[in-house]
Order: structure tokens, then sequence, then C-alpha cells
């Protein structure tokens, strides 16, 4: 071939030469200039890469070019007159063992791992395997069938963007409220939305949604994973998909399926619109596995370019470690792997202005040779880090590998998800009893778990429900999960969800039923509200949407797994609730201590300590109420000076102190306030969970709490 024609409609011009140059080593990826286009892929084991070149349309190869550089087990080649537009894709050639951990077949065609953007959508057939699919020696056996016409085409981009003086919000994680949220399905059906703009990153950042978001008073969205992703072939064959996208392929690029036409710059358009108002963007991002599965899934990308790199291998090196329980673990722990991980991260927040991350599975990525390492390489090399050690560090502390669960051992500078807090809440007001002391640790933020390393209460990430599992009505609603609707016989999912469904499965018309439910619901929300650390709500929750019991709806891109936010079905009651318990958080800095409270630091304005604890009688708690299963009352009080807390300007928050009345029994109880001595002239109550009182009301000498609910009141000098 003499000539080759760039492969888009924006670079629309013949190439200048078919001979690459030898080019750099750095950076990975395709980086365009003036003149050309470098191409830089890591492969410690390959013996030959080639540059293949597609037309606009991703169907017709028109080249493939021999890269000619080799630097440190970097193959790097540049290709003068390329534009950015061009598609194009690797092939690699080396041995094919997989006995010692090789797969190269140069037969399928390979994503660069640096793509920022992608042509075209993966089509699911035999001659994306390196095997022959049905052959008696399964993935030993070898293809040669040629997969390029079924792969997604990596895209040469230009990464100019003006970002117009946009700034990070840097809210402090003491004062910040995550609001999780699936860009689709939180906007599929928002009001005011129409046509194509509906489910895209778009949406995310219309006015509508934002004046949501500021009325609720959230600080952040932490978005459910927009890398691209492909869907998994046993779902395709369902007609179903991969709803939340926890099948990364492409680490860099934003995926298509949530742009009207630019992914990348309606991207960026969406994090500059949120900055405006002060939210902060966190991505959901998944460095544990790739879509490549074990050792009978496709090869698309990092299993042909270095498989025993890329991946975590058996003893024997054909097999694959699987902590992740997708089929295949990333080798983190590997300088490269490790570089791209880091270079991934770096791109959105630098490029991208995201604001931070929670990481999928976050045990695996500190797994060295003997397992998960506090002080692994990629814990120290975050934290040294000038960029990312600045943004809002996330972990899912667990994995399904041995010694995965790792809640409290992530070093200082990153939050955990509190799945005990999850589930002791859960429990309390399921009924549970005998839960007293390890409730009233989760509401001061768990500090027998995160204080002992020099972590702050914001290291735990405090949270009722998320994408994985029921919403917050589901869980008041049902008593068994009811996952038919993936086609997995409803084996899938959690069993153990603490849940209720104040005896009736399901929804219902019974008023008495649905007002029950309800409270529960704002005592569960409220419960997360007022504990220390960060509270983080599922999207939705604030209207009371349902999946219809389904607590696994990852397949489900589908009225199940959308938010109905139409006024026939929304709770706009509770939605009121939730906004004015969030203010109330807001207002009150005793809610976001910087420092864990242990009853010793005392208030000089009371004389109490920075927490009290007192019984129905507004008697100090004894030992034996504490652990009395018949005791079903806890009262929390907060003084307004106990702790010194700063702003994030330094200076001194001043505020109230709190009264909260936690009445988990089944009858109402009279709290006396005139022999409650705090030093107060004025009791106000802000809240009652039974009620749905929302607006501040005078107290005088005692406060009713009614049966399985909650009260927050004020203390204050006039």
């Amino acid at each position: 071939m003499e000539s080759v024609a760039t492969g888009h409609a924006t670079a629309g011009r013949w190439l200048s030469s078919t001979k690459l140059l030898p080019g750099k080593p750095r950076p990975f990826g395709s980086t365009p200039d003036a003149a050309g286009v470098n191409f830089a892929l890591f492969s410690a084991h390959a013996e030959k890469i080639e540059l293949c070149l597609f037309d606009e349309s991703g169907e017709v190869e028109l080249a493939r070019l021999e890269l000619p550089g080799h630097t440190n087990d970097v193959w790097h080649g540049y290709l003068p007159g390329a534009l950015p537009g061009q598609l194009y894709g690797f092939r690699v050639y080396g041995p094919y063992l997989p006995q010692r951990g090789h797969r190269f077949n140069p037969h399928k065609l390979l994503i660069d791992p640096y793509a920022r953007e992608f042509s075209g959508e993966l089509i699911w057939c035999d001659e994306l395997f390196g095997f022959e699919m049905g052959h008696p020696d399964a993935d030993l056996s070898y293809d040669m069938r040629d997969s390029a016409p079924f792969v997604p085409k990596s895209v040469v981009t230009d990464n100019t963007f003006v970002w117009r003086n946009d700034r990070h919000p840097r809210t402090p994680l003491k004062d910040s409220v995550i609001y999780e949220a699936h860009v689709k399905g939180f906007t599929r059906y928002f009001p005011g939305l129409v046509g194509r703009r509906r489910g895209t990153y778009s949406a995310m950042a219309s006015s509508a949604v934002i004046r949501h978001l500021k009325e609720l008073g959230v600080t952040a969205v932490e978005l459910l994973p927009v890398h691209h992703f492909v869907d998994e072939q046993f779902a395709v064959e369902k007609g179903l998909n991969n709803y939340w996208g926890y099948n990364s392929l492409g680490f860099f690029a934003p995926a298509n399926r949530y742009a009207m036409a630019d992914s990348i710059l309606e991207f960026r358009a969406m994090v500059r619109g949120l900055h405006r108002a002060g939210i902060e963007v966190i991505l959901d991002v998944v460095y544990n596995h790739t879509a490549e599965g074990n050792e009978l899934g496709p090869t698309l990308s990092f299993r042909g370019i270095d498989n025993a790199s890329y991946y975590r291998l058996s003893e024997d090196r054909r097999y694959y470690l699987n902590d992740t329980g997708t089929g295949n673990t990333v080798n983190v722990a590997h300088p490269r792997v490790m570089q791209l991980v880091l270079d991934s991260l770096r791109y959105w927040s630098d490029d991208m202005h995201v604001d931070g991350f929670r990481f999928d599975l976050a045990s695996v990525l500190g797994r060295e040779q003997y397992g998960f390492d506090r002080g692994c390489g990629f814990f120290d090399a975050l934290a040294q880090d000038p960029v990312l050690s600045e943004t809002k560090l996330i972990a899912e502390p667990w994995d399904i590998g041995l010694g995965g669960y790792q809640l409290g051992q992530f070093p200082r500078g990153w939050s955990e998800w509190n799945d005990r807090f999850r589930d002791t809440i859960r429990r309390i007001w399921a009924g549970d009893t005998g839960l007293l002391p390890e409730f009233a640790n989760l509401l001061l933020g768990s500090s027998d778990v995160f204080e002992w390393s020099g972590r702050p209460p914001s290291a735990t990430i405090n949270f009722i429900t998320s994408h994985d599992g029921f919403t917050l009505n589901d869980l008041v609603s049902y008593r068994h999960k009811h996952n038919s609707a993936n086609g997995e016989d409803n084996r899938d999912g959690h069993s153990a969800n603490y849940s209720s469904n104040s005896g009736y499965e399901g929804q219902t018309s019974d008023q008495e039923i649905n007002a029950n439910r309800r409270r529960k619901q704002r005592n569960l929300l409220t419960c997360l509200i007022v504990s220390q650390g960060v509270p983080m709500l599922l999207a939705g929750d604030e209207i009371g949407n349902s999946q219809q019991g389904n607590n696994n709806a990852y397949c489900q891109d589908n009225p199940i797994g959308w938010i109905d936010w139409r006024a026939r079905h929304a709770d706009r009651k509770m939605q009121q609730f939730l906004s004015a318990l969030i203010k109330i958080r807001r207002d009150h800095p005793v809610l976001r201590r910087p420092h864990f409270l242990h009853s010793e630091q005392f208030s000089r304005k009371s004389g109490l300590p920075d927490v009290c604890w007192f019984n129905e009688n507004a008697n100090r708690m004894t030992d034996a109420e504490w652990h009395s299963h018949e005791n079903q009352f806890l009262a929390m009080f907060l003084p307004a000076d106990a702790s010194g807390a700063v702003d994030s300007l330094g200076e001194r928050e001043e505020g109230d102190a709190l009264l909260i009345l936690f009445n988990l029994s089944s009858k109402p109880v009279v709290f006396p306030l005139n022999g409650f001595s705090v030093g107060a002239d004025t009791w106000e109550l802000l809240l009652d969970t039974f009620g749905d009182v929302t607006a501040p009301a005078a107290v005088d000498n005692e406060l009713v709490v009614r049966a399985d609910s909650v009260a927050i009141a004020r203390c204050y000098n006039q």
C-alpha cells in the first residue's frame, strides 16, 4: 500500500507517507502535534507491534505499519501528516503460550489502553476470542480469524478545551454531602429535559438538575462508572446490558453512550457547569479488573498486548487470580500497570477537572505479593503525587479474595465506604435489639475503625443505600429480593438486606402501612445525616424511588433502573424533609466535628463532655442500660463549644448545641427538659420524623418523642 487516507472527516486528506519514524517512548497512547502523531505502547514480552489505520467508518483497514522504536519495553513510532480524528488499533506479535502466561495473537485488533476516545461498539462474536470457541483444547487452541470488524477503534484526539476559569469547589470532606447517581438513570425521566439530551452528560449539568441538587443541599455528585465499558456477552444474549458500567475497557475515555455527539466535550461541559454551582464531581472508577474476563474471555486489549504483565496470574500462569469475582484481576503492583492507573487518574483530574474518585473493590489496588498492604507502592505513589493527593480518594474497602475485607485499613488521606454503618443502622430500624453501643459508635464516626491510624471522622463514608442493593423505599417495602428480571432465577444480589416491609411485601395502597414506611425512611435518613463522618445518599431516595424490589439492577437499563421523577410517583414531602435535614447538618458544626468525640473534652459553657448519652428520664446511661435488649431509647447531646471546630478558612465555627432523641420502641417517650441542665435558656424542636415536622417549633419543659421516631432539638441562649 503506497498511500494511506486518514480515518476521519476532520483529517480529510492523504497522509504524506506510509512509513513510520521512530518517534518517542513518551507519552503513552497517541499524541498529536502540528506535524503528525506519536504512538507509544508498553509490552514487555512482544516481538513486534503493528499500528493499524482505519478509514472514517472504522470498517476498512487502510494500512499496517510496524512500530520502529523500542525503548525499555515501550514500542513507539511517529506518523507524519496524521491528524486528530484518525482511527487506529494495534496488532501485537509474540508467543501464544497460555501455560506461560502469554496470549499474543496478531489476528486480534487491540484497543489502545491510553485512548481518549473510541469509535464504534463491540460486537460479540467468536472472532473476538484468541482461541477457537468450542475446540476441545479450549483456550490452548489458536484462532486465526480477524477481529477488526467487531472491535471499537481507538481515536487520536485533540485535547484542547477552554475551561474559562473553572475552579474545583474544594469542599472540605467533613462538610461534604455526597450524592451517588447514574448519568442516564438520574436524568432519563428528569422533569424539564426532552429529546436526546435525556440520559446524557449534558443533562447532568442542566439548570433543572443543578437546581434540584442545590435545593437538596448536596455538595458532590458521585457518578457511577463513565469510563468506556462494554456489555457482557451473557447479558447481551439475554437482551440486557451492563447498565451500571462496572466492566471497563478504556481507562481514559468517557463512555460514548452518555453523549449526544462529542463525549469528551460534553463531559467537560458537565463538570464546568456543576463546578459553577459549587458542586464537585467524583467518579466511580474500576481499575481492579477489565472486560476481558478469565482465560475463556475475549482478546480485546490488555490480554493481547502483554497478558503476563497486566493481569495477576496463578502459579501455573495459565489461569487468572480472581480476587474481583469477574474473572481477572489487574496487576497494579506491576510498575507499568501502576503507571497506567496513575496516568488515568491524572488525566481525569488535570484534563477533565474531576474532584475525586471512588475506587471499586479498592483492596485489589493494595494487593502485592503477599496480599493487601496499606504501605503498597500504589498507595505511596498517590500520597506523594502533588495533584492526586489533593483529590478526594474513597475506597470500597473489600474484594472477594483471601483477606479482602479491609475496612479501616487504608492509609491517611483515604475515606472508605462503611458497610458496618449501613448494616447496623438498617438492623436497628428493622427491630433488632442489643445494638445500642454499636449504634452510638457509628453515630460518632466509627472511631474504633478509623482513629487508630490518626484519621479523622471524615474517613468514614456513611450510607444506608447505594446503587448496589435496595433503594430506601424498597428497603422498607420488601423483606426479600425480587431479581427475576435479571434472568438468573433470583440467585444474584445480596440476601442479607436487613430490610422490613411493615407486614406486606411490596407496594400497597394501605395508608397505615405507607405512613409507617415513610416514617422508617425518615428515621434512616436522619441517622445518616446526623452521624459524624461523610453522608452519602442514593439518587432518587429523596422521592421514594423504587426498583420493584430488585436489589441488583446492574443490567436494568430500563424503568426498573431509572429514577421515576414523575409527579404521580414522586414523594415531594420526603424531598422537602431531606432538604431540611441537610440544612440542619450544614447549620450546626456539632454534626461535622473534625475529630472524634469520646465524652472526654468538656464544654466551657455547660461543663458537659463533648458528647453525652441519656436515657428516657434524662439521666446518664448506665452500663446495664447500654447492654439491655429491653432498652429502646437513646438521647445524644452535643454541646456547642466542645470541639473548637474551624471552617475551611481557619475561622472557629460557632453553633448551637443539639439534642437528638432516638425512640426505637413502640411507645411514646416524654423526655424531661427541665431537669436537663445544660445551661440553655431556650429549647426549639427542629425536626420530628413521626409527624414530618421540619419547621422549628418552641419547646417548654418536655419533649414528646413518639413511637418509632427521631426528634432533633437545639438549645441556645437568647
